[in-house]
């Protein structure tokens, strides 16, 4: 299998990553929700260990859909995939060590660590929109945590809207990407 049609396989069975972004940013919601009317410990939690639930929820969403659920066994990225998923998890002690110091750069800190979890996607999915992604939560990863130290619940709340704005993108705009000549990549499309 060739990577493009590789790549190919993964944004038509993942749906450009709207899905899955979705329901980040639906977590991500309630995290900074119950921040704001909750306490901080029930946020911090719910984001926590609502994030294992990410992929089996996706999963759920895409067959509720009709749509498969999982990439063909010869397709080389699927353990990439399996990669880039793990280091979040990985990363939780740095993200706790942040928000020891600081329980306001708890949702920086993941930020950042999500931001940079993103960075593959663009070769996962032969999207470069996912730098734009990586970049909005990287960048304000640090710009929150650097210039709103002192502020716990902004950053939940932007890192939702992100999620979800690029949910609704990435939805709208699953169509293959074009060559010059307006031919799909990877061939004529037959």
């Amino acid at each position: 299998m060739l990577v493009r049609d590789a790549q190919r396989e993964v944004r038509s069975v993942f749906f450009g990553g709207a899905i899955g972004q979705l329901v980040s940013g639906v977590l991500w919601a309630t995290s900074a929700a119950l921040g704001t009317w909750g306490s901080k410990r029930q946020a911090i939690l719910f984001l926590v260990f609502g994030g294992m639930f990410i992929y089996p929820a996706m999963q759920l969403v895409l067959r509720l859909m009709g749509r498969q659920a999982s990439l063909a066994k010869e397709n080389p990225l699927s353990g990439l995939a399996m990669q880039i998923a793990f280091t979040v998890p990985f990363s939780l002690p740095l993200i706790g060590a942040a928000t020891m110091h600081n329980v306001a750069w708890f949702y920086p800190a993941f930020m950042v660590v999500v931001g940079a979890h993103y960075l593959p996607f663009i070769f996962l999915y032969g999207m470069w929109e996912y730098a734009v992604l990586a970049a909005l939560l990287l960048g304000g990863g640090v710009a929150l945590g650097m210039r709103m130290p002192h502020d716990f619940i902004i950053g939940g709340w932007y890192t939702a809207a992100v999620l979800l704005l690029f949910a609704g993108y990435a939805a709208g705009a699953r169509r293959e990407p074009q060559e010059a000549g307006g031919q799909p990549r990877g061939g004529s499309g037959r």
